[in-house]
């Protein structure tokens, strides 16, 4: 039987760069989640367009980065990360934040997010994830979305600095979500993979996506973060495009059938 990994798209709303991959992606059958910033500066403009596809639609919260020029201040991710390891995170603050990202996505598509999961994986830090939860379980009730797990996939023939970052961001948090999670009866994807330093270009990131690929197991989400163009010029804007050249190739189909996966919606026997 394949396995089935759930390819998610990061950052949908941060430009219209980004906007068009995922949504050029998601019709092509290339990824099977978007995870969107509901307010980014193109959030509202395009997510009738993502809402035609068949895929998960996810809320990404944000509490790391100023989107667009006129956008409210953020603080860093390490200093969020230091605040909210020291116990020095203003609850209102966060709570006001969370109300405004939830009721900006519902207003767009209409209904709940399909999951939850978080810019820069923000979302499993003391301070917010316990508010994330709470947020939930006050909105959705019994019919609660899942969670983005962030403990790392198997890293069989991974790079050791890609490693290591893998293993940071779980540290982070994973141990702590997947219990409330669990506690909650929340569903989560099995393991994460698509862990690097967002560099190297399309022949970097070919081999190390049929390094995921190869890793893979049922119910594993792999996340990506591509765009259509790279407008911008910056490196990131161009590893951007890279991701989108190699996930858009016809070579991907050979990738996943040779380490027998394939692109789904989280499957239920993993959530």
């Amino acid at each position: 039987m394949s396995k089935r990994i759930v390819v998610c798209g990061d950052d949908f709303g941060m430009n219209a760069d980004i906007d068009e991959g995922m949504i050029a992606l998601a019709g092509m059958g290339r990824i099977s989640a978007v995870s969107c910033l509901s307010l980014g500066p193109t959030f509202v403009t395009n997510a009738h367009r993502l809402a035609a596809h068949n895929i998960d639609i996810g809320l990404h919260v944000n509490f790391s980065e100023a989107l667009g020029s006129d956008a409210e201040p953020m603080p860093s991710l390490s200093g969020l990360i230091l605040r909210a390891y020291a116990g020095r995170l203003d609850p209102v603050w966060i709570g006001a934040q969370l109300d405004r990202q939830f009721d900006a996505f519902e207003a767009a598509f209409g209904r709940a997010p399909d999951y939850v999961d978080g810019h820069q994986h923000v979302h499993q830090l003391p301070g917010i994830r316990e508010q994330v939860l709470a947020q939930l379980k006050r909105r959705y009730g019994a019919e609660r979305p899942w969670l983005r797990q962030t403990a790392p996939g198997a890293l069989c023939g991974i790079p050791l600095k890609e490693s290591i970052k893998a293993r940071i961001i779980g540290a982070l948090g994973s141990g702590a979500l997947a219990r409330q999670a669990r506690r909650d009866g929340l569903r989560t994807n099995r393991r994460l993979l698509g862990v690097y330093g967002f560099d190297g270009g399309k022949r970097r990131y070919a081999d190390l996506l049929q390094n995921w690929l190869f890793n893979a197991h049922d119910g594993d989400l792999l996340m990506c973060h591509p765009a259509m163009d790279c407008k911008e010029g910056s490196p990131m804007s161009r590893q951007r495009r890279a991701e989108f050249d190699v996930l858009a190739s016809p070579k991907l189909g050979d990738w996943m059938s040779e380490n027998g996966v394939r692109i789904a919606r989280l499957p239920a026997a993993a959530r």
